[in-house]
């Protein structure tokens, strides 16, 4: 059984699994994968929980509440995933893309295997893109500070980011509108951001936060999103992912 730790958003974890049942369409109920869905939607903010992220581990927590922060997002995914792991599920994946921030600390904690998600994008990239190419990503201020994506990408791609103006009032507006149900003003709040991107080379675009392949394909089909020439959605990367170990 798949483990989806999601609630993050709730949405976004819907999303995930409705690419899941895709990517493993069945022809009768008993075809399709079993997986348990814990929609943990009361794990505190991940953007707002981040501190300094430079430095020795003790410089990143500069003081007090900034690690209080970082351990409760990490205690509150630890207990997520543990309820996934009595549930007998085989591995767990975690449908949002700042979460990863804690990913490293929360294995740790786990017995079963967590799918890592933006290192599951960068191994799809490498079979899109020629390394050193450009690849444009969209994503919450908090797994751009993290550098949750170059930390992997940095040695065989050009991250290209949009611009301070843009990021704060067309990705992270884009982003709340989906959280709040307005998919069709997030849908063209976004297209400013995807235009910078575009207009400055990148052969890629990821969607770096699981709301905005919401924004982007909510009126498409999968077959719209699988078959995307720029962009690259880690929710249907991450499924298509957990499909194949499912399988195994």
């Amino acid at each position: 059984m798949i483990g989806i730790l999601g609630g993050m958003g709730t949405q976004a974890g819907l999303d995930f699994c409705n690419k899941l049942a895709t990517q493993y369409r069945g022809k009768i109920d008993q075809d399709y994968p079993l997986f348990f869905l814990y929609n943990k939607s009361n794990i505190p903010g991940r953007p707002e929980s981040i501190g300094n992220t430079t430095g020795t581990l003790s410089n990143r927590f500069e003081n007090i509440s900034s690690k209080r922060k970082y351990e409760k997002v990490l205690k509150s995914l630890v207990d997520g995933c543990k309820k996934l792991e009595k549930a007998n599920c085989k591995f767990i994946v975690i449908p949002c893309n700042t979460a990863h921030y804690w990913y490293d600390d929360l294995q740790k904690k786990i017995k079963i295997p967590i799918i890592n998600m933006p290192k599951e994008v960068f191994n799809h990239t490498k079979k899109k893109c020629k390394k050193n190419s450009k690849i444009g990503l969209l994503a919450t201020e908090g797994t751009l500070k993290t550098k949750v994506y170059d930390k992997i990408f940095s040695k065989d791609y050009e991250l290209c980011f949009p611009t301070n103006k843009l990021q704060k009032q067309s990705v992270n507006k884009a982003i709340k509108e989906v959280k709040m149900g307005n998919v069709k003003k997030a849908a063209k709040v976004i297209q400013s951001s995807i235009k910078y991107l575009i207009k400055n080379k990148c052969k890629k675009i990821i969607l770096g936060c699981t709301e905005l392949p919401i924004a982007i394909f909510a009126f498409k089909s999968i077959k719209t999103a699988k078959t995307s020439k720029i962009f690259l959605d880690p929710n249907l990367i991450l499924a298509t992912s957990a499909v194949k170990k499912y399988k195994k």
